[in-house]
């Protein structure tokens, strides 16, 4: 009994070791990666070109998705919280919870949900398979940075785009808890206007737009990083898209666990 106890103990801080020593190994990689990135944009080696087209492919591209799911975010919080309000709550209130809840919360992480699935999933798929096919090897041969001609575009383009479309899914989803808001409990949409800006607070809209700046740099930098990381033909094309997508989605996560008590307070 006890030496079952002792290597299950075993195991499970070998578990932890492997872990730990993964998460501080791919960190750091990381930072070397965006220390690259930030190199190559300030020596000029990024070509202009190649951003405007990750711009289109990643950013452009995702406004359709963005925009439904901003609006049926915005209108399930404007259903949602009609339901739930009594007739002690003057009505009105409605419009402070949607308005704060879009653009404080559901705003910035639901695009990133989408920019994840939508794009960080593509990246990595698509270094992964460079990789595997020797053709990153290739350009280090021909005396190309790697990091300069595929790192850099995506990551500059997940910089400017991901706060877009954070402010473009905002005014969708306040718009749509507008509708809603009417449809469902009666509210029009000068009352509705009315207690959302009884609560408003300026730094909000600053808040939601730092998130989208935050997600931006980090969605594309952990898609590059694990797509460079790729090893074993197709399967590990696969295992390191897997990986990156779940990587990217807790990251995001934490991220957003960590804003409200750092600048909410």
């Amino acid at each position: 009994m006890s030496n079952f106890i002792v290597r299950s103990v075993t195991g499970v801080l070998a578990r932890v070791g492997r872990t730990a020593d993964a998460a501080f190994r791919h960190t750091g990689k990381m930072t070397l990666l965006a220390l690259g990135v930030a190199r190559a944009t300030f020596t000029g080696k990024v070509s202009m070109r190649d951003v405007l087209d990750q711009l289109q492919s990643g950013g452009v591209a995702s406004i359709p998705l963005v925009s439904v799911t901003a609006a049926l975010s915005g209108i399930v919080t404007s259903q949602q919280g009609g339901y739930q309000f009594t007739s002690s709550i003057p009505l009105y209130v409605l419009g402070s919870v949607v308005t704060s809840g879009v653009i404080l919360e559901l705003g910035p992480v639901m695009t990133a949900i989408v920019v994840i699935g939508r794009v960080g999933a593509r990246i990595t798929a698509e270094l992964g398979t460079m990789k595997v096919s020797e053709q990153i090897d290739a350009l280090h041969s021909l005396g190309r940075d790697p990091v300069a001609v595929l790192a850099a575009p995506r990551v500059i383009a997940g910089l400017i785009s991901m706060p877009m479309l954070v402010g473009l899914a905002n005014f969708i989803g306040v718009l749509a808890g507008i509708v809603a808001a009417r449809f469902a409990v009666g509210l029009g949409p000068e009352s509705f206007l009315f207690g959302a800006r009884m609560f408003w607070h300026s730094w909000d809209l600053l808040y939601s737009i730092a998130k989208g700046v935050v997600f931006g740099l980090v969605i594309p930098l952990i898609s590059v990083h694990m797509g460079f990381e790729t090893r074993g033909g197709a399967e590990g094309v696969g295992r390191a898209t897997t990986s990156a997508v779940v990587m990217m989605i807790i990251t995001m996560l934490v991220l957003d666990a960590v804003f409200p008590p750092l600048f909410l307070n």
